[in-house]
């Protein structure tokens, strides 16, 4: 099974669906498909992401897509939003700093900072 084919088999599962975009998002800027568009569907991809996790409430999901598109959007030049939006969700958590996750996310703002 391919990733469009998780996507429709999936459409009614909400919880998997941050994942499979993100992966999708991910991955089409290494893929020759799309061509110049592969960066706009995938930063399309990671914003849909970011979206369905807030609907459901999965900040782990949100957080991994941020970052995702982050790395996307500072490639592009627009740090500053990149920077915005990573901090929005950084800051909401609370604990659990030590987990892989939320490490990598503090490194990936201080680089965003620098």
């Amino acid at each position: 099974m391919n990733i469009e084919q998780a996507l429709q088999e999936n459409s009614e599962e909400a919880l998997y669906r941050p994942l499979v975009l993100t992966l999708r998002g991910e991955l089409r800027p290494r893929s020759d498909q799309d061509g110049g568009t592969r960066f706009e569907k995938s930063e399309q991809d990671l914003r849909e992401t970011v979206r369905v996790a807030r609907s459901i409430s999965a900040k782990s999901p949100e957080l991994r897509a941020t970052m995702s598109l982050a790395r996307l959007l500072a490639k592009q030049g627009k740090r500053d939003e990149a920077r915005a939006m990573l901090a929005d969700i950084y800051n909401w958590f609370t604990e659990g700093f030590d987990t892989a996750d939320l490490k990598e996310a503090k490194a990936l703002l201080e680089e965003l900072n620098g």
